[in-house]
């Protein structure tokens, strides 16, 4: 009986610690194998890639650039800090397992679902030149760098990103871009989408300087563009220097809809007085101007 217990308990024990990571792509597998030596994934040096061994490795993972189709096994690497799998053709990437994920790099891939909805540590992402409809960076407090162009996203939420200094997004299809809690950014490329509002109004504009650092061009449906000085933006910002269309203009107060209250053309319904009363045009009397766009303005003419 003692035997047999002994036996049992062995046998666990090698299932437990030596149960292998399930690696179906040939060309993943082999970049994982092949990085042998005590400070490598595959430290015995084996065929294989032990769930002991994937959990303990706390580096970089490096498999650009090698046919790879399926990254099935990465969630097993829980504690990696680095990956970078680009040039590739991935179709789908979940990483919420991989919850000390720092710097994540899958450009040139195929990829329509990316999950980096656990990595609260996440610092870079660069997944540009996919097939991404979406992109959620809710759950990503500390990223500072955000390469996501030539995508097909309609939209775009980085006002959770409080730390973001750099955002590429150009080439898209993001209808409403609002940076404006942004503090900390200095780079904003929205060029190439179908922008109807963009603010960029984040107290932060004159850190982006007179260089290319923004640019709004070829957003033929956006005319104005809300920023901190619309003086400072208008003489800074301009056409001949690549940083907006013709039909641009800049505002302090675009509205909720990027339509600049200031300048848009409002048709004026009636004239009330105070008892709101319909009245003609008199003077000495408080009146109230009632436009088309639900504004109220009184007016007290003294003739």
């Amino acid at each position: 009986m003692r035997l047999l217990f002994t036996a049992l308990v062995c046998f666990l024990s090698i299932n437990v610690f030596g149960q292998n990571v399930n690696i179906p792509d040939a060309n993943f597998k082999t970049v994982l194998v092949e990085d042998t030596g005590p400070a490598g994934v595959n430290t015995n040096g084996d065929d294989e890639i032990q769930v002991s061994e994937a959990a303990a490795f706390d580096g970089q993972i490096w498999c650009q650039a090698l046919n790879i189709q399926d990254m099935t096994g990465i969630e097993a690497f829980t504690s990696i800090t680095h990956l970078y799998c680009s040039a590739n053709q991935i179709t789908s990437l979940d990483l919420s397992g991989n919850t000390a994920l720092a710097h994540l790099n899958c450009w040139g891939n195929q990829i329509t679902l990316l999950d980096v909805s656990q990595n609260s540590s996440l610092l870079s992402l660069i997944c540009f030149d996919n097939q991404l409809t979406s992109l959620d960076v809710s759950h990503n407090p500390e990223l500072g760098l955000l390469g996501c162009w030539e995508n097909q996203l309609t939209t775009l939420d980085v006002s959770q990103n409080s730390n973001l200094a750099e955002v590429q997004c150009w080439s898209n299809q993001i209808t409403s871009l609002d940076v404006s809690q942004n503090t900390s950014l200095g780079y904003v490329q929205c060029q190439g989408n179908q922008l109807t509002y963009l603010n960029v109004a984040n107290g932060n504009n004159l850190m982006m300087g007179a260089v290319p650092t923004f640019n709004a061009t070829n957003n033929p449906n956006l005319s104005c563009i809300e920023v901190d000085d619309a003086s400072w933006s208008t003489a800074n910002w301009t056409v001949s220097l690549g940083h907006i269309d013709a039909q641009h203009y800049f505002s302090n107060d675009c509205g909720e809809t990027g339509i600049d209250e200031y300048n848009r053309i409002k048709e004026l319904l009636k004239v009330t007085d105070l008892l709101g009363r319909e009245v003609n045009y008199t003077t000495n009397q408080i009146l109230f101007y009632l436009y088309d766009d639900g504004s109220i303005k009184k007016k007290f003419v003294v003739e």
